[in-house]
């Protein structure tokens, strides 16, 4: 849980918040499928819809809606492989009416916090095409360094635990 200080007509009010993720259901797909990122960041992420749809032909795939209490804010997808303890960021978005605003952040923590919870994790990996307005910088902040690969394009990053 997070605390949140609100200004409510001119006094302060701490509320207690929480960032889950939570299944896709047949009540919440066209939600999290209306989701977006800017118009210059389209070419950084796949829409969530193909995400989704590719999630249901791979056996690793697993995927989640964000939500800050009720709020539907984003999406994550991960590709599990617990046998070997591979753990991949696959997607991740937040809504770009919800970004710059520490979303992004606590999900990326609380995604941390799941991985670590799996068999045999030792680390989080995950791959971002490189350019201006891109999501390097926030994952290096995050803590995740470059391995010096690339993968299709796409700069590999790792966050050890």
């Amino acid at each position: 849980m997070a605390m949140v200080t609100v200004e409510d007509m001119g006094v302060m009010v701490l509320l207690e918040t929480k960032l889950s993720l939570r299944p896709v259901t047949s009540e919440t797909v066209r939600a999290v499928c209306a989701l977006e990122v800017h118009g210059e960041q389209q070419g950084f992420v796949a829409t969530n819809a193909i995400s989704i749809a590719e999630a249901y032909y791979d056996k690793s795939a697993w995927f989640r809606a964000i939500y800050w209490d009720e709020l539907l804010i984003g999406f994550v997808m991960l590709s599990e492989d617990h046998a070997q303890g591979e753990y991949y960021l696959w997607r991740f978005m937040i809504d770009k009416k919800y970004q710059g605003m520490g979303y992004g952040k606590k999900a990326i923590e609380t995604i941390i916090e799941h991985v670590k919870s799996m068999p045999k994790a030792r680390e989080l990996t995950l791959s971002c095409v490189p350019g201006e307005g891109g999501p390097e910088d926030f994952y290096k902040k995050l803590g995740f360094q470059f391995t010096g690969k690339v993968d299709e394009g796409e700069k590999v990053y790792r966050l050890a635990f």
